[in-house]
C-alpha cells in the first residue's frame, strides 16, 4: 500500500486495502494511516468515510496516529465539522493531533477558532511547535489580526526561539506581516533569517548521500531556501515595490539559489504592476532558456499584462501567438457554464464595497451607498476636499470612470458616491487622522482610476499616508506619489 501510495497511485492503494479486507489478515493502526492519506491524495471524503467506521468497528480509532489521521482527512477534504468531533472525541491527544485541528481550522479560514485552539493547548501544558506556530499566524493573516500574531512573534523572541532561523516559521512570519500590510516589519524577519544561503550547503551534502533522499525531504530541503525569498518577493510585488521585488530576485541569484517557478512568477508580476518592461523581458527570456524549468500559461499571462500594461499591444500579441503550447478551451467552456447557471438561478455578481475602522468599529461602504447616519457630512467634506485640491494641485474628476448615460453634472456627483471615497470621507468627518498620519482602507473590488488620483491628492495636500488594499493589491499612497507608480 505505502509502495503504491510513493508512486502516485493512491486507488491502487485502496484497491489492495480492499482485498486485505477479504483476506484473513487484519489491519493495523499504520494500515488505516496509509489507507486514510490514499484518500486524502483521491479526494474522495466518502471512502475516508468508510474507513472511519472502519476504525471505529476494530477501535483503532482510539489510537492517536489513527485519530490523528482522521482529523487530516476530514480537514483536507473540507469537513472541518467533522473533524472537530473526531478531536473532541479522542481520549487521549498528543501534539500532532492539536496541529491538525489548527491546521484545519487555518485551511478552512476560519481564524477565530484556529486561535481558540492555541491558546486551549498551552493552557492544556502542551508546548507548541514549528508547525503549530506556522499554522497559528497563517490564522492571524487570514483574519488579519495584527495584534495576535505580533504577540507570537514576540514570544519566540523572549524565548530565544530557535524556531526563528527555520524556514517554516520565520517563512510564516514573512507572509504574515505582508499580508497584514506591515512590508518593513516583514522585511526585518526576513533578513534575521540565519544563513539565508544555508540550504545551498545542505543540498549540496544530500546530493553526496548514497541512498539520496524521499521527495518530502528533498521538497523540505528546496523550501528551506526559496520560500522565505519568494514570499518576501511576492510581498514586495503586492505592495506596488518593484523595485524592491527586483533587487531581492537578483540577490537570490548571488547567494546561489535558483530560483523556481513560482518565485519567477512573483517577480514577472511584480514587474506588471510596476513598469518594469526591460526587467520582466529579461527574467522570462532567462526562464524560457532553463533547462530545468519552463514557462507555464501563468507566467506568459504575466508577460501579457506587462506588455498590454505599458502599451505595447503589438508585442504582447506576438507573444501570445509564440505560446508553445495550445490555449486550454476547457476553463472558457466551464466559465460559460457557471455565467449560464448563474443566470438560471438569479444570483447577481458581488457589490463593490470598502471598509475602514475607526476607534475599533468597522464601517462598510457600498458605492453610491446613502444609508450612513453620516452620509451628508461625508459628501460635504468630500466637496470640500475636491475644491481645495482644485484649487492647490489643479485636481479634476476623471469622468471616463463613471457611468456613462447620464449628465456631466451626475457623473461627477456618482463619482463622489464610489465607496473608497465614502470611506475616507467618513474618516475625514471623524477626525480619525489626528494623531494617525496613516489610514487604511480595504475594498474588495479594484480601485478605478478616478479614485486613485483623489487619494493621491488627499495624501499630498493633507500629509497623510493612505494604504488602500483592493482585490488586487496593495497600494501605498503618500505625499501625492503612488506605490505602484500608476501601474494597478
Amino acid at each position: 500500500m505505502c509502495g503504491y501510495l510513493q508512486n502516485g497511485d493512491a486507488n491502487a492503494s485502496l484497491v489492495l486495502f480492499s482485498k486485505m479486507g477479504l483476506s484473513n489478515v487484519k489491519p493495523n493502526e499504520f494500515t488505516l494511516s496509509t489507507a486514510r492519506k490514499a484518500s486524502i491524495v483521491l479526494g474522495v471524503p466518502q471512502n475516508g468515510m468508510q474507513i472511519h467506521c472502519v476504525c471505529a468497528k476494530s477501535s483503532f480509532d482510539s489510537a492517536p496516529v489513527v485519530g490523528n489521521s482522521i482529523i487530516d482527512m476530514y480537514s483536507k477534504c473540507g469537513r472541518v465539522d467533522e473533524a472537530a468531533r473526531m478531536f473532541d472525541a479522542m481520549p487521549v491527544r498528543n501534539l500532532v493531533s492539536w496541529n491538525a485541528m489548527i491546521a484545519g481550522y487555518t485551511h478552512e479560514r476560519n481564524g477565530e477558532e484556529a486561535l481558540n485552539l492555541f491558546r486551549e493547548m498551552q493552557e492544556k501544558g502542551e508546548v507548541p511547535d514549528e508547525y503549530t506556530y506556522s499554522s497559528t499566524l497563517k490564522a492571524c493573516s487570514c483574519i488579519g489580526v495584527v495584534a495576535e500574531g505580533s504577540q507570537i512573534h514576540a514570544s519566540l523572541i523572549r524565548q530565544g526561539s530557535s524556531y526563528l532561523a527555520q524556514s517554516t516559521v520565520a517563512g510564516a512570519l514573512v507572509d504574515f506581516y505582508v499580508k497584514c500590510r506591515r512590508i518593513a516589519e516583514a522585511r526585518r524577519v526576513f533578513d534575521q533569517i540565519e544563513h539565508k544561503n544555508v540550504g545551498k550547503q545542505m543540498h549540496a551534502f544530500a546530493i553526496k548521500v548514497p541512498y539520496g533522499l524521499e521527495a518530502s525531504v528533498a521538497n523540505s530541503v528546496l523550501d528551506m531556501y526559496i520560500v522565505s525569498w519568494t514570499v518576501m518577493i511576492t510581498g514586495y510585488g503586492k505592495h506596488g515595490i518593484g523595485y524592491k521585488a527586483v533587487k531581492l530576485f537578483d540577490e537570490m541569484q548571488v547567494h546561489g539559489i535558483e530560483p523556481d517557478s513560482v518565485t519567477y512568477l512573483a517577480v514577472l508580476s511584480a514587474c506588471s504592476h510596476a513598469g518594469l518592461i526591460k526587467e520582466g523581458q529579461q527574467y522570462f527570456s532567462g526562464f524560457c532558456s532553463n533547462p530545468h524549468s519552463k514557462p507555464k500559461v501563468e507566467h506568459y499571462a504575466c508577460m501579457v499584462d506587462l506588455l498590454g500594461r505599458s502599451g505595447r499591444l503589438k508585442e504582447a500579441k506576438e507573444l501570445i501567438e509564440k505560446i508553445p503550447f495550445k490555449p486550454n478551451t476547457g476553463h472558457w467552456n466551464e466559465s460559460e457554464k457557471i455565467r449560464e447557471k448563474v443566470k438560471r438561478k438569479g444570483l447577481k455578481k458581488e457589490a463593490g464595497r470598502s471598509w475602514v475602522e475607526i476607534n475599533k468599529e468597522i464601517h462598510i461602504f457600498y458605492n453610491g451607498d446613502s444609508t450612513h447616519p453620516l452620509i451628508e457630512k461625508i459628501h460635504q467634506v468630500l466637496k470640500e476636499m475636491e475644491k481645495r485640491m482644485n484649487e492647490e494641485i489643479g485636481y479634476v474628476h476623471n469622468v471616463n470612470f463613471a457611468l456613462h448615460d447620464v449628465e456631466e453634472e451626475s457623473k461627477v456627483e456618482s463619482l463622489r458616491y464610489h465607496s473608497e471615497k465614502l470611506a475616507i470621507g467618513l474618516v475625514l468627518v471623524s477626525g480619525g487622522v489626528k494623531g494617525e498620519r496613516m489610514v487604511r482602507i480595504f475594498k474588495n473590488l479594484r480601485v478605478c482610476g478616478d479614485c486613485h488620483t483623489f487619494i493621491k491628492g488627499v495624501s499630498k495636500v493633507l500629509k497623510i499616508v493612505f494604504v488602500v488594499r483592493d482585490a488586487n493589491r496593495f497600494h501605498r499612497f503618500e505625499n501625492g506619489l503612488r506605490s505602484c507608480g500608476d501601474y494597478w
